[in-house]
């Protein structure tokens, strides 16, 4: 989001809006997750993969057609494009796993740590200033990991390493995204990483292929339609209103998600979650308000 975009009076309808689609997207987003979990009881990751990729491309053709076209896949950084998919990939495959492993909002409380990792990550790769204020947010938000897994406590074990390397590997992403955004169009970037990760997706099937019932098939579609139209809702969001204002909205998905958790499994996170993921939370709206300060103050 551009420093205008951010510093630009924006309708109070339009954010009411906009605030709307980023409360659908994180419940579709939920949605998503817990069908994931749902299917790995019976599929490989490999194979969710490639029906996540597979069927996203239906809605998101709709997404490219209002974007312009065929026009928009133009590119001459096809080679970021493929650095930018595999990291979303990696952290796609990682967050899969954790789902099958981990009561689903365990899992989510520590993946949404991902924006404090962008923030670390985005000085050595980006080469941005960081200020004492964000990195003691990022600090506060690795406390929030910690208060999550409680390393030495038994509590996760090995299995929490699953959704903290998904984090890391959505920042790596994301560090990407940036460099892209210069030249790209959203609607080109999502292309460009659906279609990889649907063909190492495909490229597993040999070896990962489950027949699935008709059941598991249902959801294995409805994984890529939901997932495919979040994108969507997602990327309306933040054309309706500034990042700023939408982004921490985007939180809420825990919330469903534990909603989803107790309606299928029955799971209910303890206090140690709720708590640090709270910590995390708060991190990560804090580091969000500083970057928008600092664009302020450059704009």
């Amino acid at each position: 989001m551009s420093a205008s975009t951010e510093s630009r009076a924006v309708p109070r309808s339009d954010v009411l809006r906009g605030i709307m689609f980023m409360l659908l997207q994180a419940l579709l987003f939920a949605g998503m997750d817990a069908l994931v979990k749902l299917a790995s009881e019976r599929h490989p990751t490999g194979q969710i993969v490639f029906f996540r990729n597979l069927f996203a491309l239906l809605p998101l053709s709709f997404f490219i057609r209002q974007a312009g076209g065929i026009a928009v896949l133009r590119t001459r950084r096809l080679g970021q494009h493929v650095i930018r998919s595999i990291g979303g990939l990696a952290s796609m495959v990682a967050g899969f796993l954790a789902y099958s492993f981990m009561p689903l909002a365990d899992a989510m409380a520590i993946g949404i740590s991902g924006p404090i990792f962008l923030t670390a990550l985005s000085v050595p790769l980006l080469g941005e200033q960081v200020g004492w204020r964000r990195w003691a947010a990022v600090l506060a938000g690795f406390v929030g990991i910690l208060i999550i897994t409680r390393p030495g406590s038994g509590v996760f074990g090995i299995t929490a390493l699953l959704p903290l390397t998904g984090a890391v590997f959505y920042a790596v992403a994301m560090v990407q995204i940036r460099k892209l955004s210069s030249t790209e169009p959203p609607a080109c970037i999502v292309f460009y990483f659906t279609m990889v990760s649907m063909l190492l997706g495909a490229a597993s099937l040999p070896w990962q292929w489950v027949t699935p019932t008709p059941l598991t098939l249902i959801y294995l579609i409805s994984i890529g339609l939901v997932g495919g139209i979040a994108q969507m809702v997602m990327t309306h969001a933040f054309r309706l209103a500034p990042v700023s204002v939408v982004g921490p909205f985007d939180y809420t998905g825990l919330i469903f998600g534990a909603a989803f958790g107790y309606a299928i499994w029955r799971q209910v996170p303890d206090g140690f979650v709720w708590l640090g993921a709270a910590v995390i939370i708060a991190s990560g709206i804090y580091i969000l308000h500083r970057e928008t300060v600092r664009r302020r103050e450059r704009g």
